[in-house]
């Protein structure tokens, strides 16, 4: 029977090349669960279903609750799908849950919105348990000023300055409609949501925020970065392995 099998899907993406097929990166997570859910399907040698991703994490970065769907034909139940790739996968890749979806779900059209959340460590101790899941900063940035910048990016703009394709031909019009910026002792957390985000644009958007928290950069400039339409003018991509997606919307 063929299926449309939906996808919820957590990782730690510290060993991987991201989410999508690489040419110079042969581990990625879409790569491996293609792999073990060919031999789950018993597809013929060097056959693999296509598993679409609700995004395309980049290399290094996590998540929580990934959405990704493919149809295959099979006999076997949402619960024996769920145990076999739990069993087979390596242990930093784990499946929640698994539906049979409608024959027209798409992981990534589909999709309405998506949550990611940015994590940095401020503390003077160091974060053994956690080193690879949040960024380490040396001081702590003024949150207060980091609110106010955030707030010129709320609502639907040309985030270009954020995009780290300078090639890029599609629209680079996004809709960010929540930033919040939480303090829990030794850890400042960036949440960030909206309809969609452009090549590294939340990292991007964390850097040049920490420009602001470090007094480097006024908050009132961000208003002037998004109207350059110029990378160049934005601050710098924090590193990968602060941030994980953490949700992914769906009417």
């Amino acid at each position: 029977m063929n299926r449309n099998i939906r996808l919820t899907i957590r990782y730690d993406g510290s060993r991987y090349g991201g989410w999508e097929h690489q040419p110079d990166r042969p581990m990625t997570i879409q790569g491996k669960l293609e792999q073990v859910l060919a031999r789950m399907l018993m597809l013929p040698e060097g056959e693999v279903p296509l598993v679409i991703g609700a995004g395309r994490t980049d290399a290094g970065v996590h998540a929580l609750a990934m959405t990704a769907n493919l149809h295959a034909e099979t006999e076997m139940t949402e619960e024996e799908i769920l145990a076999y790739l739990n069993h087979y996968l390596p242990d930093d890749i784990g499946v929640d849950d698994v539906q049979f979806a409608s024959p027209r779900f798409h992981a990534r059209y589909n999709a309405t919105g998506k949550t990611y959340c940015y994590r940095i460590w401020c503390g003077d101790r160091k974060p053994v348990f956690e080193r690879k899941y949040l960024t380490v900063t040396e001081g702590r940035p003024d949150t207060g000023r980091m609110r106010q910048a955030a707030a010129y990016l709320i609502g639907t703009h040309d985030f270009r300055s954020f995009c780290a394709n300078p090639k890029m031909k599609k629209s680079t019009v996004r809709t960010v409609d929540e930033i919040t910026i939480e303090e829990e002792e030794e850890i400042i957390r960036f949440t960030f949501h909206g309809g969609g985000f452009l090549q590294n644009m939340v990292r991007i958007l964390v850097g040049t925020l920490l420009e602001v928290g470090y007094g480097r950069m006024e908050p009132e400039r961000v208003r002037e970065i998004l109207e350059a339409l110029d990378r160049r003018e934005a601050g710098p991509t924090a590193p990968p392995q602060g941030l994980m997606l953490i949700g992914v919307d769906y009417d």
